[in-house]
């Protein structure tokens, strides 16, 4: 009976190297006086005090610009990803001419890889040679649209528009949430469509003889059978985009760049702050720091889902 655990001898084996040795090794590192690495941590002094000083270390203004972007990106990002989502399961659950077609066509952006994503929205959004500038200013004259709504822009003596620059400024933030969202919803669509797909066709149609129209059937029958399946998408939409960083590395800079103030998360500042000013202390000690706050954000939810469950 013994002999089916040593299956799981090389996973366990795996799982000690790569990820509870550096885990542990990470959380340990800002603990000591030596910050470097292993040989000077056996010669480093263990105290709490060090662990104070790598986290004021790594405090500033900077470190607050990140928190209030990471949480802006994670809000609209998440809530962008989840209506699209929805609203693409809802889409290809209907039957129409090449609905599979469809269904591969918008899946599309999931399939690229983040760091290329970010390559190429990087280019999409340069001032002058950027596509997105093109479409929006030489072809849709947005500048003259927008006016309705009040929107002002700058102009040249000549009366040439001068194009916005949306990877500079407080255009930043937007400029990696677009990306973002367009990158991720097909997730959420997958998933969304997984549990349309489990809900009996025969609660619809005995609804929708009994006259329910679709926006009751909707609200009343196929968001409650979803809640499930919200709860997930909801996790899983904010752990990724709390530890999102491929896709802001690659757009400014090809990984090594700044965003600025208006664009930099928590990954990226925790990245310069580590492995660009070797900061190791500061970067273990606020990296200790949103691991714990992200386990303590996911014990709430999972205690809440699992009482919802056991009630439902």
């Amino acid at each position: 009976m013994r002999k089916r655990y040593l299956f799981l001898l090389p996973m366990f084996i795996y799982a000690v190297l790569f990820f509870f040795i550096p885990v542990i090794f990470g959380m340990l590192l800002p603990f000591f006086s030596g910050q470097a690495n292993p040989q000077e941590l056996r010669s480093g002094s263990f105290s709490v005090l060090n662990f104070i000083e790598s986290v004021s270390s790594g405090m500033g203004t900077s470190l607050v610009d990140a928190i209030r972007n990471t949480l802006i990106y994670t809000f609209c990002v998440s809530s962008g990803c989840i209506v699209l989502g929805l609203l693409g399961a809802l889409l290809v659950t209907q039957k129409f001419p090449a609905a599979g077609v469809v269904r591969v066509m918008l899946m599309i952006s999931w399939v690229v890889p983040t760091y290329i994503v970010g390559l190429l929205w990087g280019f999409m959004w340069q001032q002058d040679e950027g596509i997105i500038n093109m479409i929006l200013f030489d072809y849709l004259h947005w500048d003259q649209i927008s006016g309705i709504f009040g929107a002002t822009w700058t102009y040249l003596p000549d009366g040439s528009l001068v194009k916005p620059n949306w990877l500079t400024g407080p255009n930043t933030i937007w400029a990696i949430i677009v990306p973002a969202i367009w990158r991720n919803w097909p997730f959420c669509m997958m998933m969304f469509l997984s549990g349309l797909s489990a809900i009996p066709h025969d609660i619809n149609e005995a609804a929708e003889l009994d006259g329910i129209p679709p926006r009751v059937r909707f609200m009343h029958i196929t968001l409650p059978i979803l809640r499930p399946i919200f709860a997930v998408v909801v996790l899983e939409c904010l752990v990724i985009n709390m530890y999102s960083f491929n896709l802001v590395a690659m757009m400014f800079g090809n990984g090594s760049g700044f965003p600025g103030k208006f664009g930099d998360l928590i990954m990226t500042f925790l990245y310069r702050t580590s492995f660009q000013t070797w900061n190791f202390g500061a970067g273990a000690a606020l990296g200790t720091v949103s691991m714990l706050f992200m386990l303590i954000c996911v014990s709430i939810w999972y205690r809440n889902f699992a009482r919802e469950l056991k009630n439902g």
